[in-house]
């Protein structure tokens, strides 16, 4: 008989922190920064203590309206985070790497939801809102490491098109190194979470198939999108 996942008490949680503590340990030790590294645990605690509270309830809505806002704020972030490592004057940026997010995730979304799951209905919340978690995150980065690369080329004085290309190059690093990676090196998130819970690897391994066809799509999108969108934009 298999084994359902457990639920973790918070006392037990608190016992995964203990090498998170080293490091600190080691960056005190080493005089290296600290502040950004303390922010970034106590922000990730809340918000992942806060969006338990969130989802339960989201799931238990039926509401379209409820769940197309929250996927519009999940995008609204994921662009401002993105821009976070991009040097730019120009103004406009935002609204090219909104598109550029949103457009992939849509496209990509909809061919996940609808023609491989065929989710009923469209805005079942525990399916859509982690799956476009994971479709706005890789979007993100995307843009985030493409934009940084593209404009990093063209204060070098690089024509356009030679910027262009070696940016996107850049920004699908990672999701390649995924894709060798991936079964060999590392068992992603879904399938781990799937394993844990019961599910048979068999099972979990066409889901995670899925999930990395779906992150290399919309990693690709995002940085083909802002890049083309950027073309005609003066430098």
């Amino acid at each position: 008989m298999e084994q359902a996942l457990v639920t973790i008490p918070l006392t037990k949680l608190a016992i995964a922190f203990i090498p998170v503590v080293l490091v600190l340990l080691i960056l005190a030790r080493w005089s290296l920064p600290q502040k950004r590294t303390l922010h970034a645990l106590v922000r990730m605690l809340v918000q992942l203590l806060l969006v338990g509270y969130v989802l339960s309830y989201l799931f238990a809505s039926d509401n379209a309206w409820i769940i197309g806002s929250l996927l519009l704020v999940m995008v609204l972030f994921s662009t401002y985070i993105a821009l976070n490592n991009i040097e730019s004057p120009q103004k406009s940026l935002f609204s090219s790497a909104f598109l550029a997010i949103f457009i992939s995730s849509f496209i990509v979304l909809f061919v996940i939801t609808q023609g491989v799951l065929h989710l009923e209905p469209w805005h079942q919340a525990k399916t859509l809102v982690p799956l476009a978690g994971m479709v706005f995150a890789n979007g993100m980065n995307s843009v985030s490491l493409c934009g940084e690369r593209f404009y990093a080329e063209l204060n070098r004085g690089e024509p356009y098109q030679k910027s262009r290309n070696i940016a996107f190059k850049a920004s699908m690093i990672p999701n390649v190194n995924a894709l060798f990676a991936v079964g060999i090196v590392s068992l992603p998130g879904m399938m781990t979470g799937q394993i844990l819970a019961g599910v048979s690897p068999f099972i979990a391994a066409r889901y995670q198939i899925m999930v990395m066809c779906m992150v290399f799509a919309s990693a690709g999108l995002a940085s083909a999108i802002f890049l083309v969108l950027n073309k005609a934009k003066p430098q």
